[in-house]
């Protein structure tokens, strides 16, 4: 087996008060077990507290466990920090970082020289990015003139540049424009997704983003991972009645579709003002969506609109939080 990305083992944080009368012990991360391989993008999902940060935090080398292991590159995060550095890099929505004196291309290229990138390299991957990411007619602007969501495409530009083999993306596209976001994912999917073996580990408040993004994702919750699969896999743990809508040009004859297998369900309306028939029917077999279409079609009406609703991973999140984002 090759050697993982990202694992711990049995890892635990607690963080115990300074003076006794400070309060209680609190515990971050409750043995988590977790193993991301190389060419993952991997989502971490949980509510406000659950330990996301603070698990980022111990892979990144900003903070030690206290009991348990946690591998990097198969670098020991307590052991082999300086090793785990040059491996990685780390992006937080949100955060204030540069230098405000500094353009956005002088800030870039600094950061690239921490990690050693040659300097005509780092100029010429940070030309491209700023390109591919529209911030090409800021490059000499001050980045203390930037708005928050330029300054923040800055940031995950920063990110990248150093050409990391594992990056912890933490809530990226926090307060980004819709236009933002989509590039930065796009972004996010070509890079690990080039073959090289790049790993992200990603958080997100997003449950779209996590869905659309990520190969596995892991439910984290008081400290402890709660369920840890493919996207499909973890909507499959929610029992939910299946539902299916459509909008067909007026339908007399209505009988046989109650009667279809798979169909555990069939209301119908009839909505003379636009001279259309609304059907919804509860599926227990998405095998039954053709055989309905196919007596729709049958009938002589004609299909003007159709749904589909299945669990989504709010869904299961909720399931097994018990709660949304707060």
């Amino acid at each position: 087996m090759q050697t993982a990305a990202v694992e711990t083992k049995a890892l635990s944080r607690v963080f115990n008060p300074k003076k006794k009368k400070e309060g209680k012990s609190v515990t971050a991360l409750d043995s988590v077990n977790l193993r991301i391989e190389k060419g993952e993008l991997f989502g971490l999902l949980g509510p406000n507290g659950a330990g996301k940060t603070t698990l980022l935090k111990i892979l990144s080398t900003l903070l030690l466990p206290t009991s348990g292991h946690a591998y990097v590159a198969g670098h020991d995060v307590a052991k082999d920090f300086q090793d785990v550095r040059r491996k990685i890099n780390m992006v937080s929505g949100g955060e204030i970082s540069g230098y405000g004196l500094l353009t956005v291309k002088e800030n870039l290229w600094m950061f690239s020289q921490f990690y050693g990138i040659k300097s005509k390299v780092a100029k010429d991957r940070i030309d491209q990015m700023l390109e591919t990411f529209g911030m090409s007619d800021k490059k000499d602007e001050k980045v203390r003139t930037l708005s928050t969501g330029q300054r923040q495409k800055m940031n995950v530009i920063r990110g990248f540049v150093t050409d990391p083999e594992i990056l912890f993306l933490d809530e990226p596209t926090l307060g980004l424009d819709v236009n933002a976001s989509r590039v930065i994912r796009e972004y996010i999917v070509n890079w690990v997704g080039n073959g090289t073996d790049k790993t992200v580990l990603l958080t997100t408040h997003y449950m779209a983003e996590a869905d659309q993004l990520c190969n596995r994702i892991a439910i984290i919750n008081g400290g402890k991972i709660l369920a840890c699969d493919t996207p499909e896999n973890l909507k499959k743990l929610v029992k939910m009645n299946k539902t299916f809508s459509l909008d067909v040009t007026l339908m007399n004859d209505k009988g046989a579709l109650g009667s279809i297998k798979g169909v555990s369900n069939f209301t119908f309306s009839d909505l003379a003002e636009t001279n259309l028939t609304r059907l919804k029917f509860v599926l227990e077999d998405d095998s039954a969506v053709s055989d309905i279409v196919s007596e729709v079609l049958r009938s002589g009406s004609k299909i003007v609109s159709l749904q589909k609703t299945e669990p989504t991973l709010e869904d299961v999140f909720i399931k097994m939080v018990g709660k949304g984002f707060e």
